[in-house]
Formats: structure tokens, C-alpha cells, sequence
């Protein structure tokens, strides 16, 4: 039995990538175009999901599904974490200091103030954390990554990623609410 396109790509074989991408180019730029809208965005997102559908073509299981089914699954999954990501934060990622975000005046500009602190008490507790919580929170709250891609970054379980996230909420929303952490400086990113 001859191996698949995404056998070959797993053992790889350099004609294969080019091929993959002549095969099922269209067909992710098809689901970026809808799940990621804008030309630039698609662009970086349709790069992301050829990556990881590089990295991913040993995980292919032609008795599983068709070659057609996991490549469109990879690529969803991977388009939707990147518009989760884009839409999570302003400027695609770039943290913004709080002293360069314009304050509203009149009634808006106490709100504005109250969400600085928040966000400043929150950087606090954060640094309270055990340093791979604080990691992981980092990774998956301000960089936006999945959890699947924080693990694979840091080599440890998935499910290790998931408890110390949820873990790591909880025991922020915790010193938040006891109002235990001390605000050392006023940026949003710890």
C-alpha cells in the first residue's frame, strides 16, 4: 500500500510539503477566509495551520479518517485559536502599559481607573503564583495560546496545562477578592 500525502510529509519527504500545500491550500484558505475574515490575519493563520499540520502529519490515521477530514480539523481548530487570539487582545498580541492608554474624561474616567487597578492587582497576584503557574497563565492568558500548544512548548502534559490554568484563575480570583496582593507598578503585564 502506497502511503499518503500526509505519511509522506510525517517521514519527510520534500516533495511532499509542496504538494500538501497544492492540495489543501485552497481548502484552508477557504476556512480562514471565513473563520479569520481579514487578508493579513488569514494569511499568518493559514502559515500557523500548515505548521502544525506539519507537525501533526505523524498523528494521521487514514483508519480514522480521511486525509481531506483531518486536514480541515487541524486547520479549524488552529483558525479558531487564532481569531480567539486577535480578538482576545488589541494589536495582535502587543501588550499596552497602562500609562500609554488614553483615559476617558468626565464619568467614564473613574471606570477607566478602576480597570487599570483591577488589571494591576491581578498582574500582583499573578507574580504570587508558583513560577509554572505563572507561566502557564502567561502563555494562555496574554499571549493567547491553546492549551494543546502551551504543552507541546513546554513538554508537559495536556492535562497538567489544563489543572494548572484552572488552578491558577482560581487562586488569582482568591488574593483578588481577599484583596491580599500588593500593587507594585502599574503595568498590565506582569
Amino acid at each position: 500500500m502506497q502511503p499518503t500525502l500526509l505519511q509522506r510529509v510525517a517521514a519527510g519527504e520534500p516533495a511532499a510539503v509542496g504538494e500538501c500545500i497544492d492540495r489543501y491550500g485552497g481548502l484552508i484558505w477557504s476556512l480562514a477566509r471565513k473563520l479569520v475574515g481579514a487578508n493579513a490575519d488569514a494569511e499568518d493563520a493559514v502559515q500557523e495551520v500548515f505548521i502544525d499540520l506539519w507537525r501533526s502529519a505523524d498523528r494521521f490515521d487514514p483508519n480514522v479518517a480521511s486525509e481531506p477530514t483531518f486536514v480541515a480539523m487541524i486547520a479549524r481548530r488552529r483558525l479558531i485559536d487564532s481569531k480567539r487570539r486577535r480578538t482576545r487582545r488589541p494589536d495582535q498580541g502587543q501588550s499596552i502599559p497602562v500609562e500609554d492608554v488614553d483615559v476617558p474624561s468626565g464619568e467614564q474616567e473613574s471606570g477607566a481607573a478602576e480597570r487599570a487597578e483591577e488589571a494591576s492587582r491581578a498582574a500582583a497576584a499573578i507574580r504570587e503564583l508558583r513560577p509554572e503557574q505563572q507561566e502557564i497563565l502567561r502563555l494562555s492568558v496574554y499571549e493567547g495560546w491553546s492549551h494543546q500548544r502551551i504543552a507541546d512548548h513546554l513538554q508537559v502534559p495536556l492535562g497538567t496545562v489544563k489543572t494548572h490554568v484552572r488552578r491558577g484563575l482560581i487562586r488569582v480570583r482568591e488574593l483578588i477578592q481577599r484583596g491580599s496582593t500588593v500593587i507594585v507598578d502599574p503595568q498590565v503585564i506582569p
